[in-house]
Formats: structure tokens, sequence, C-alpha cells
């Protein structure tokens, strides 16, 4: 098979500096392809696998993927071939190495929410429990989720890793998702318990940083699958439900996304929490800086980029209410999680370049310590909106009950409604 080359014809005025891209074309494959470069089109009618030459610090107006420039307005897809013109979605990590602070709850109401404000939006469970995965779908065990998986095409989140952690002859693609019925904008990549079984190679591979040959793919990998996923979709955000850890796999995710948020509850351990993560994430970034400087992970299949990841606030849930607003024992732990985040996260996450708090507040008008959001816990509301698989604020009467039960519950529920309304306003405002 004959190749051709083609460099880019980008005007000079698009570039800030000198930069050049290749695609080399396999002329017997035939996909109509895309690209979009400042003001210029190039449509080809054949499949292009991109080489990247990108030299010194690239700022175009609309560019590529490549291995030195962690600008990623718009990305090229390699897994098909096929390149789209696109701004892919936004990754969006929810994470809290403790449990219990509601992760899979915010991750559900907030996409939905989302939704119904246009936006597409997938959410991908990597969870091992697979707890929105079973939310979703109605599951009721391991046992419900096995018989619905499948490898090619991939429909869960280890499957369609598969090709790089397994060596599979082929290469990584875009998930199957699952339309979440009531949202038409809404999709689930369904968790996978065996996604645990990823998470000591990839482990190593990060260790290591590139040092073994057979592993330069893996820590790329994760990022390049939901980029692929969402370029499938034309999402425009993917939100994480992350476990409770700090493995490897949460390490990745968290510092191969574009944003992340930190869930907390009013209590003792959530404070206590917040100087865990202070220590944590600072190496992680540290890592992920040190692993884009890698020549053999920079020009991998699934190439490994400069870190983005930026902290987008924290949200409090899971308070019991007292006349409208958190009883006193859990105002005390609001009050403690706020100064946690005043004096020990903030400050570390702006050292590490994972915060830039001016723009955080010209963006949403308050610190970011302050919570982007706080709601309270309506325990039975919670309950029903798992069971038949709807937010909150989309309850009806007839699974609510009638008459003074449907008052108390349409009051609480218009006060969730409002508060992931605003929630999500401002995940758009500092994520646009």
């Amino acid at each position: 098979m004959t190749s051709a080359n083609y460099r880019s014809s980008a005007p000079a005025e698009s570039r800030r500096s000198s930069c050049a891209f290749e695609w080399r074309v396999s002329p017997t494959s035939r996909h109509l392809g895309r690209l979009r470069a400042s003001r210029y089109s190039f449509i080809f009618g054949i499949t292009v696998r991109p080489i990247f030459q990108f030299h010194g610090e690239c700022r175009h107006e609309a560019h590529w993927r490549c291995a030195t420039c962690a600008d990623r307005r718009f990305d090229g897809i390699r897994g098909s071939g096929i390149l789209r013109g696109i701004a892919l979605g936004k990754i969006i990590n929810l994470f809290n190495h403790k449990g219990g602070v509601s992760k899979t709850t915010t991750v559900f109401n907030l996409s939905w929410m989302l939704g119904t404000m246009g936006k597409t939006v997938i959410m991908a469970d990597f969870d091992p429990q697979c707890n929105l995965t079973g939310m979703v779908l109605g599951y009721k065990g391991v046992e419900d989720l096995e018989g619905t998986y499948k490898d090619n095409p991939p429909n869960n989140v280890k499957d369609a890793l598969s090709p790089a952690f397994e060596a599979k002859p082929r290469q990584i693609t875009g998930a199957e998702c699952i339309q979440v019925s009531g949202n038409s904008n809404l999709y689930l990549l369904p968790g996978h318990i065996g996604i645990a079984e990823y998470e000591t190679t990839l482990g190593i591979a990060q260790e290591l940083s590139g040092s073994l040959l057979a592993l330069k793919n893996l820590p790329g990998s994760i990022r390049y699958m939901l980029e692929a996923t969402a370029a499938k979709y034309n999402a425009d955000y993917v939100i994480v439900d992350m476990s409770p850890s700090l493995g490897p796999v949460n390490q990745n995710l968290l510092m191969t996304g574009d944003h992340f948020l930190v869930p907390l509850h009013p209590d003792y351990f959530s404070a206590m929490a917040l100087s865990s993560l202070a220590r944590v994430l600072p190496r992680w970034r540290s890592w992920a800086e040190t692993a884009s400087n890698i020549e053999l992970l920079r020009t991998a299949d699934y190439p490994v980029l400069p870190p983005n990841s930026t902290y987008i606030g924290s949200v409090i849930q899971k308070y019991r209410p007292r006349n409208g607003s958190a009883s006193k024992a859990f105002q005390h732990w609001i009050d403690q999680l706020v100064s946690g985040l005043k004096d020990i996260l903030v400050p570390t996450l702006e050292k590490a370049n994972m915060l830039d708090r001016s723009e955080f507040k010209s963006r949403i008008g308050i610190e970011p310590w302050e919570p982007i959001m706080e709601v309270a816990d309506f325990n039975s509301l919670i309950a029903l909106s798992q069971e038949h698989q709807t937010p909150v604020y989309a309850l009806t009467s007839e699974v609510v009950g009638k008459g003074a039960v449907w008052d108390q519950a349409k009051s609480n529920m218009n006060n969730f409604e409002k508060s992931f309304r605003h929630c999500a306003e401002r995940v758009m405002a500092l994520t646009a």
C-alpha cells in the first residue's frame, strides 16, 4: 500500500510560532474526514491518519491534537483515522477519595440538568461498584450487568479500553453508549466491575513512565477513549463518576481530564480528606507533567498530553435542613469545610497550576473556596429517584404521593431543581 504525505498550508497569520502538521493518507480507505484550520477548510474523501509534527508553542485559532501543546479546543481523533473539525466534549471528573459524598447522585442530577439545558452529556461510570450504571438502567446487581457486556463494538469502559490493556489487534474507538430514558441529550457509558483489573497494569506503566515499550500506550488510552466517545456522539460534556480511591485509574482520569469537582459531606472525615487531597494532587500533577515530557509517551498511539485539569469547585450535599437551611450541627461542618478549602486545598491547587483564583471569580462571582452548590439530603426523594431512574426534581405525584405529602415533596423538589440548575450554570461558565 502506498501513502501520500500532506503538509499544512495554513497561512502564517493563523500561527503565533512555527507549527506544521503532516497527514499520512491511505488511498484505499474510503471515508469522509473534515478538517478545519483557522478560516480554511480541507475535505478528503479518504481516511486520514495524522502524524503530528508541531514545533514551538502552538496556539492556532483551531488546531489539532499534538504532542507538545496543551490547548485542546480542537482535537484530532486518530482511532478510526477520521478527523472531525469539532470542539470535543469537556471531560469533568467528580472526585473525592472519601466515600459517601454523593458523587453518583451529583453526576446523575447534574448531567440530567445539563441535558435539559441543551447540552449533550455522556455519563461515564469508572467506579467498579457500577452504582451509576445500576441506577440508570435499573439493575439490581452485577449479574444483571454481565449479560449486557460486549467488546466489539464495546459498550462499557473496560471493553472500550481493552485494545490497549489486553493488547488486542485493533485500535481504541468510541464506545457504544446508552441513551437515558426521558432525556434525549443524555447518554450513559456503562461501568464494568472488571475495570479494577486494569489498576495494577496502569500503575506499573505510570510508575515506569514509559521505560517499558510494551506499556507505552496505557497512560494516554483513557483520555483517548473518552475523546473518541465524545466525538462519536458530538457531546459537550463527559462527566465521570470516579471510585473513592487514590488508585492509578483515578490518578490518570483526574490528570488527563479537563476539569474536576470535589463533592463533600459536612462531617469530620470530609474535612480530613481535604488535607489528604492537598498532599496527593500536586504529586499527581507532577507525574503528569513528567509523563508528557517523555518522548515515548508523547509519540505513543494514545499520546500523553501536558496536563491542564483545573478545579471548578466543590459541592456540599447530604446535610439535614431546618427552617430552609442547614441545622446548627451541619452548619458547623460546612463552615469547617469552607475553611479547609480556603486555607488548605485552594492555595495548594493554585501553586500546582490547577486553579486560577482570579479567573474563577471573574466567571461566576464567588471565591473558589465557596461551594458552587449546597443541597440538603432529602432521603426519601433520593431513594425514589434512584428507584425510578429519574432526577429528584423530575419525580411526579404518581411516584411520590398525593395531598400534603406531594405538597411538601414538591417544595423540596423545587429547591433541588433550583440548586442543580444554578450549579449547571456555574459549571458551564467555568468550563466555557
